[in-house]
């Protein structure tokens, strides 16, 4: 599993988010059963960045914590629907499965970490382990949908002893 982690220079975090990010993703991967080594590029920026791109790509005018970019047309993680084929879905250099991308609100980790009276390190790995599940075929639009997701990222951080502090 390798993730691309590109933090804005003025954003200070007292944790690694590239550790965060790689430790989430292969245990994500892990408990979906992906039979691929994935790939997901993380940008970790500010309002003004998270705004523009929502406005752009969701036509959303407003600002958001986190949003996700799947490169795959799956659903619930199932991964045989994976044409490995495909070439166009793969890393041509890795050969690992190209998952998308995942764009934080470094502004919002902050914020909500205190809203939710935890610490950023619990917000940061909530909000990828969130995305890391909308890219593979989750959502959380019906109560369904929204429970089966929540549980499964409760479980991931709670594996990794990521827990409410």
């Amino acid at each position: 599993m390798t993730s691309y982690v590109d933090v804005d220079d003025d954003v200070r975090f007292d944790f690694d988010p590239k550790k965060v990010m790689d430790d989430l993703l292969a245990a994500v991967m892990d408990a979906e059963g992906c039979p691929y080594e994935a790939f997901v590029n993380l940008t970790v920026t500010h309002d003004e960045e998270v705004h523009g791109l929502n406005l752009e790509y969701r036509n959303v005018d407003d600002t958001t914590d986190v949003l996700s970019f799947p490169a795959l047309e799956i659903r619930e993680g199932d991964f045989d629907q994976i044409d490995d084929s495909d070439v166009s879905l793969f890393d041509p250099e890795t050969g690992e499965l190209i998952l998308g991308d995942i764009v934080i609100n470094a502004d919002r980790v902050r914020s909500q970490a205190g809203e939710y009276g935890h610490g950023e390190l619990r917000e940061f790995a909530f909000l990828v382990a969130h995305s890391l599940y909308h890219l593979c075929g989750y959502d959380h639009m019906t109560e369904d949908e929204a429970r089966v997701m929540e549980t499964k990222q409760e479980t991931t951080l709670s594996n990794l002893g990521i827990t409410r502090e």
